[in-house]
This record gives C-alpha cells, structure tokens and sequence, in this order.
C-alpha cells in the first residue's frame, strides 16, 4: 500500500503566514471601513488625521483601498487554505499572491514593508518546498550531476 506523500513543513508555515497576513493585515481593514462607513465617517476626516501612504493617489483614495483590501484578504487566505490542504492551485494561487504583494509594495509603503517581509518569507519557504529537494531528500542543485556525454 502506497502513502500519499504529506504537504511539507515549509507548505504549512507558508500557508500560515498567508492566512495570517490576509486575516491581520488585509482582513481586518476591510472590519475597520465597515465599522467607519457604519459610523459615518468620512474619507475626509481620515485622510486629514492619519497618514497611512506615502503616495498622495492612494491617501485620497483610502476608503478604495480599504476596500481593495478585501480582495487580496479573500485571494490570500484562500491560497493559503488551499496550500494547507495540500492542493496544486492553491500553490499558484498563493505564488501569484506573493508576487503582486512584492511588487506593490514600493507603493503602499509605510505599510507596504510588513506585507513585503510576510509575502517574502512565504515566497521562499513555498519555494524551497517546491524545488529545494529531490526525491531522495537531498538538496537540488542548479548545477548537473550528470553531463551529457559528448
């Protein structure tokens, strides 16, 4: 009888902190501009209070962004869901999730470093538990073990 070969350590901690930045980070703005907008709050008053981007474009349009926030909350928990439960596309999801946040966070900085350092860190243990290891367990090499002959 055949054992299906279990997700690998670096899949779980990957997927974990894909769950964990799409529930802390992403998921609990979109909580905030619910909360704001059920209170009456206006974009105004935020954006004159709190500067939360450095780009003016984003700051103005902060109620927008919060609700974008959203999405990438939804696509990275689900990603990271998937990833946990072992599925392939839950790997490209999640891939694809880590590099659009990598390369958006040049534009959403302050905020924008916390995303990048946890989509980094995800992005490389998904891929040293994608291509770090052969099948006999030993590290891959970029270099050939066997050349052709000539």
């Amino acid at each position: 009888m055949s054992q299906q070969p279990r997700p690998t350590t670096e899949f779980r901690w990957a997927a974990g902190l894909l769950i964990a930045q799409g529930v802390l980070m992403e998921g609990l703005v979109v909580i905030g501009l619910a909360v704001l907008l059920a209170t009456g709050v206006t974009q105004d008053v935020i954006t004159r209070n709190a500067e939360i981007f450095a780009l003016d474009y984003l700051q103005d349009n902060l109620y927008l962004m919060m609700a974008m926030s959203g999405v990438f909350a939804a696509l990275r928990v689900i990603g990271g869901i998937a990833l946990w439960r072992d599925r392939l596309w839950g790997l490209a999801l999640s891939l694809v999730n880590c590099a659009v946040t990598l390369t958006l966070m040049i534009f959403l900085l302050p905020a924008g470093i916390a995303d990048g350092l946890l989509s980094g860190a995800a992005l490389v243990l998904i891929l040293h538990g994608w291509l770090g290891k052969d099948r006999d367990g030993r590290p891959r090499s970029i270099a050939r073990t066997n050349p052709r002959p000539r």
